[in-house]
């Protein structure tokens, strides 16, 4: 297990580098932009070029967009996403600890596409294993509910390839001047609303509905 964690450290160590700044980085983003479709993008709801498109960023480490899942996101998916009102983009945005979060958006797209956002749910819900048991067990338990077996689990957290694809996601959220987690826009506005929990679900629907009444 032990040489499994440092090889986790050393996968992680140049999302890490990437990410460091981020660590003493006010919970709520500041600025940038969201318009338009990235690479890597996971959504949900209406098909890419709806006329409203909700974009998150978020980290599976951030205990604010934790609550945000918990207290707002059922009742927006229920208004605008389940309804293909909106589009919602999830934007992956690793906060300290960031070789946790890297790892932990790993597992969730290994899981599948089908499985991605139950995966990044169940991160959230259960951020307090990642202190209260250890990173890997956190994670390799939510990997193991997804279906993967330990070997496939250690391969995902382990694939170059994914993690330079993690770190042009973080370059280029940071090149939209986004800073921090969670950050929400609509069409390409930022919505803040106080408290550092995210956007509400009064705020979103004034956007949104503003834009959908144009």
């Amino acid at each position: 297990m032990a040489q499994t964690e440092s090889r986790l450290a050393r996968m992680s160590r140049r999302a890490a580098i990437t990410g460091a700044a981020m660590a003493t980085m006010a919970l709520a983003a500041c600025g940038g932009g969201a318009k338009g479709a990235a690479e890597g993008d996971m959504a949900q709801g209406a098909a890419e070029g709806a006329k409203v498109t909700v974009v998150e960023y978020a980290s599976v480490t951030c205990p604010h967009c934790a609550i945000w899942q918990e207290n707002t996101y059922p009742a927006f998916k229920a208004k605008y996403v389940d309804t293909g009102k909106v589009r919602y983009i999830f934007r992956e945005l690793p906060t300290p600890p960031v070789d946790a979060a890297t790892a932990g958006f790993l597992v969730a797209r290994c899981a599948g596409p089908d499985k991605y956002f139950d995966v990044v749910h169940q991160l959230m819900k259960t951020q307090q294993e990642m202190i209260t048991t250890s990173p890997r067990e956190w994670l390799l338990r939510t990997a193991q509910a997804a279906g993967l077996s330990e070997e496939q689990f250690n391969q995902c957290v382990t694939d170059k390839n994914a993690v330079a694809a993690m770190e042009k996601r973080v370059q280029a959220a940071r090149a939209q001047g986004v800073t921090g987690t969670p950050a929400f826009y609509v069409n390409d506005t930022q919505v803040i609303s106080p408290g550092g929990e995210g956007a509400s679900l009064a705020d979103l629907s004034a956007a949104i509905d503003a834009a959908l009444a144009k």
